[in-house]
């Protein structure tokens, strides 16, 4: 990855760590603002490679990233377009134990972090502190999910599908 001329892709977005680009062969160019949180991504992104949950991620040098591009709304834009299906929440579901079958420390993602894809799959774009913060539930996701209206609707399911997991996150 030589010098980089952003001007010629696609601005999709920013967050706390860095400015997104879509570019012309379809993958995203993540510029971050810190070289240690891109390696800390990174890392994640790889060690989560083959899981249907993550991107898959090209390269890395510096704080330039390269990553697949994930097609789809934040969950919190999903939610509200859409509501909470059965069918997602028996995703979301997925995804937390993912988090922890791969070695996770933090068990949890925020909202504008997970996206929805075609037939309400789901990606989790961002993944920052995953080995570094401790964090044994999906609190900030179960927050997002009481702030759209629909934690009753998720801890149904939840109860119905995975009792066990309802007495740990039903707080």
């Amino acid at each position: 990855m030589s010098s980089i001329d952003v001007s010629k892709y696609k601005y999709l977005g920013h967050g706390k760590n860095g400015k997104v680009y879509l570019m012309p062969d379809g993958k995203v160019i993540k510029i971050c603002r810190r070289e240690d949180r891109c390696l800390e991504e990174y890392k994640v992104l790889k060690m989560a490679e083959g899981s249907s949950y993550f991107p898959k991620v090209y390269e890395r040098k510096g704080k330039v990233m390269i990553r697949e591009y994930v097609d789809g709304q934040d969950l919190n834009t999903y939610i509200k377009k859409y509501g909470l299906s059965k069918n997602l929440v028996l995703n979301l579901i997925g995804m937390v134990e993912e988090f922890e079958k791969l070695g996770f420390k933090r068990l949890d993602m925020r909202g504008i972090h997970i996206y929805v894809t075609k037939n309400e799959k789901i990606k989790v774009i961002d993944p920052s502190m995953q080995l570094i913060k401790t964090v044994k539930y999906p609190e900030l996701m179960l927050r997002d999910l009481r702030n759209s209206g629909v934690i009753d609707k998720f801890y149904s399911v939840l109860k119905d599908e995975r009792p066990d997991l309802y007495k740990k996150w039903n707080k």
